[in-house]
């Protein structure tokens, strides 16, 4: 007889259909031409022999040095892309983690040979590079060497440069250690979901597993996983006190006062932009927990536990949507943003720029990466049964045509936008989609499906990451009063913060203090809060470009295509939207209060 409970493993690479997997071929044909391009990127680093000591010497001669300079990031970052999409396919593949090791050892002695640039440039008279940046030879890079000249407080002499260019190689480790570790090493076992199949239990299907409606088996796949991470917990935990290390080092070393100045710094975003962020978030905290007390009466439930967090409260409407199904929807919902956005869009999405579904070893979560001159890719690991993966594919898919309007619009130096403005693009998206899953919303249990997907949104964008900023916060500030940040440190930390954002009547399982050792994004820290500004600014743009008009479009279009050739905060102001003021946090916590206020009614 046929066991109608086998377990469903993980497919090997090797095994999944070409046909669901990017197509690297913009980039480079194989990895043997890759090869070929490394060591001809590799060869070229001696150039850079010849400019060192005679940027002063003209404006023609700094100009020929930066675009030299230009010109190799661009090729290195085609390869440095390509070793990271073929080490993401799967985490366990020595030769394609090889590649990224190798392209990180050269890398660095690039960075090493370009290191005198900046200290360079700082030593050219102010007057001298004011009236050169004026010159035609520089005007392609004049908002270049005015970043370069605000950073002269913070820019070491040419040997100090050269030794921190060095550390490169290094400098990425507690992460490349926390991915290995996570999603190679760790075995999660498996779990019989509520529809009798054993399913191996991932950090990919983890989340699917909180979906599960049957409540015994989200806690024990919530157990179950936590007891890996508290197997590894004093690794972990020694990891990541590893990565706030370096952030206070690198912060020291550059005479910032804190690193979280340091990380605000590149932006140019003032760390009012923070607090502020985290004092409006603070302040409505009460009705999060009122939105965690409708969710625990709708469940029929005694207590409320995080596993309960994620499960839909309408499960009747839920309804699996195919890949076809999925690009369709998304590219229905951005039809505001007109139609040659949403047709080339379509053509990457059906085509091969996604590496579409889980297979073993493969990168969990989500993400897009271009270049200049590739194809914008997105990694997925979709699941047909969870509306969450149908918005997160609008959610990089904004990110990737972001990459493509920039890279279109803006030269080479300023196409590479920042992470503060990219988390704009792709919650916009994710806000045209709800705005059409609405809009079609044939009956009230529709609607309210529809809405808590919303509040779950804005909860987990704005709220808890919100919780993650401030963890980041607390945690730099421990290190940096040389308090040392032990597995205990850390847990009380973020025990604090746990029932603080969770509130008196929500059940804070012991295992959940552990969750601040399993997010990714606390080995870059201070991007986090970029997630809550970004939907923040997104609701109150979404809302003019569906509502508006040409002007409204066409501003918001600018902004796509503006990249990094304005601070990112003019670039939201241009578009509509002002970060520096509280209006747009506030707004998008008055809609999180109303969709509760909703929610209520529909419940």
């Amino acid at each position: 007889m046929s066991d109608s409970k086998a377990e469903k493993k993980l497919p090997a690479r090797r095994d999944v259909p070409v046909a669901d997997t990017w197509d690297l071929s913009s980039l480079f044909a194989s990895d043997a031409d890759w090869e070929t391009a490394l060591a001809e990127w590799e060869g070229r680093i001696k150039g850079y022999e010849a400019f060192a000591g005679t940027l002063g010497s003209s404006a023609e001669r700094l100009a020929e040095c930066l675009e030299f300079d230009i010109e190799m990031d661009r090729a290195g970052d085609r390869i440095g892309t390509y070793a990271h999409l073929r080490a993401s396919e799967d985490q366990a593949a020595a030769d394609a983690q090889r590649m990224t090791g190798r392209f990180q050892h050269v890398a660095t002695r690039a960075g090493e040979k370009a290191s005198f640039i900046r200290p360079e440039i700082m030593s050219i008279p102010p007057a001298t590079l004011a009236a050169w940046i004026e010159l035609p030879p520089l005007a392609a890079c004049r908002l270049l060497i005015e970043r370069i000249v605000r950073t002269r407080p913070h820019v070491l002499s040419e040997p100090e440069e050269r030794l921190l260019a060095m550390q490169g190689s290094f400098a990425g480790t507690a992460g490349r250690v926390f991915r290995q570790l996570t999603d190679a090493d760790m075995k999660f076992g498996s779990i019989v979901n509520g529809g009798g199949q054993r399913v191996e239990l991932s950090n990919a299907t983890f989340t699917t597993l909180l979906h599960d409606s049957s409540r015994d088996v989200r806690k024990t796949s919530f157990h179950q996983f936590y007891d890996q991470y508290q197997a590894h917990a004093n690794t972990l935990a020694a990891t990541l006190s590893g990565s706030v290390e370096r952030d206070v080092y690198a912060a020291r070393v550059r005479n910032h006062p804190t690193a979280v100045e340091a990380a605000l710094f590149a932006d140019n975003v003032p760390p009012a932009v923070y607090d502020q962020l985290i004092d409006a978030v603070r302040a409505n905290l009460p009705v999060v927990h009122r939105y965690y007390d409708i969710r625990r009466r709708i469940m029929g439930l005694d207590e409320i536990h995080h596993y309960d967090c994620y499960v839909p409260l309408v499960p009747e409407l839920e309804r699996t949507h195919s890949w076809d199904e999925a690009v369709n929807l998304v590219c229905e919902s951005l039809a505001p943003l007109g139609p040659e956005y949403c047709s080339r869009l379509k053509r990457g999405l059906a085509g091969r720029w996604c590496d579409r579904y889980p297979n073993a070893g493969k990168q969990s979560g989500a993400f897009s990466s271009g270049t200049y001159d590739s194809d914008p890719y997105i990694l997925m690991n979709y699941q047909d049964d969870v509306i969450e993966h149908v918005f997160t594919l609008a959610h990089e898919a904004g990110h990737s045509m972001h990459t493509r309007l920039s890279a279109d619009a803006q030269p080479y130096q300023y196409s590479g936008y920042t992470i503060f403005v990219a988390e704009v693009a792709s919650t916009f998206n994710e806000q045209l989609l709800t705005r059409k899953l609405l809009a079609r919303a044939a009956s009230p249990k529709e609607r309210a499906a529809i809405i808590v997907r919303e509040i779950d949104s804005i909860r987990a964008t704005i709220v808890r990451q919100t919780m993650f900023a401030e963890f980041e916060r607390k945690t730099h500030a421990s290190a940096e009063a040389g308090e040392p940040l032990t597995l205990e440190r850390f847990r009380s930390i973020y025990r604090e913060l746990l029932d603080a954002y969770f509130g008196p009547r929500f059940t804070v399982d012991t295992q959940l203090e552990l969750e601040c050792l399993r997010i990714p994004h606390f080995y870059n820290a201070f991007y986090v809060y970029k997630y809550a500004t970004g939907l923040s600014a997104a609701i109150t743009l979404a809302r003019k470009v569906s509502e508006g008009g040409a002007a409204e479009l066409q501003a918001y279009m600018a902004f796509l295509r503006g990249g990094c050739s304005k601070w990112p905060l003019d670039l939201l102001r241009d578009a509509g939207v002002d970060l520096e003021k509280p209006e747009p946090v506030a707004t998008a916590l008055g809609q999180f209060g109303r969709l509760v206020d909703e929610l209520e009614t529909l419940l």
